[in-house]
């Protein structure tokens, strides 16, 4: 992981969003925010994984894999969106992704919004797991 704490990553990740949705504004598909979010991050400097594939587990079995959108810095789920509104699935998807890569920041940002819609996802902690 990079020098800044995730706070001051996820303000920059903010930032490159913010820019990618005032030059673009709503109206495309998220792979299009997808990629411009990656043009922004590389010249930001941040590194990132894209389309990360994660093993889902059940009971220590791999029982299926998801792509997460982006892991930036090995720190902080991004997960993009090109919707009317959030829904409880988005956030709760955020936290499975976040469980499954063992971060404990999440960024959910819906590019179809005006103004972009950003939200910060914290993971739910279940003393079970």
């Amino acid at each position: 992981m990079g020098s800044i704490n995730n706070q001051e990553l996820t303000s920059k990740i903010i930032a490159a969003a913010i820019e990618v949705h005032r030059t673009l504004g709503p109206g495309f598909l998220e792979s299009v925010y997808e990629e411009s979010l990656c043009v922004e991050l590389d010249l930001m400097g941040i590194p990132y994984e894209r389309q990360k594939p994660v093993e889902i587990l059940y009971r220590g079995k791999v029982v299926g894999e998801h792509r997460l959108d982006l892991l930036v810095e090995k720190a902080v789920v991004v997960e993009l969106k090109a919707v009317k509104a959030f829904e409880n699935i988005h956030f709760s998807t955020v936290r499975s992704y976040m469980k499954a890569t063992q971060v404990n920041s999440g960024l959910l940002l819906n590019f179809a919004t005006m103004p972009l819609t950003i939200k910060r996802v914290g993971r739910e902690y279940n003393t079970e797991c």
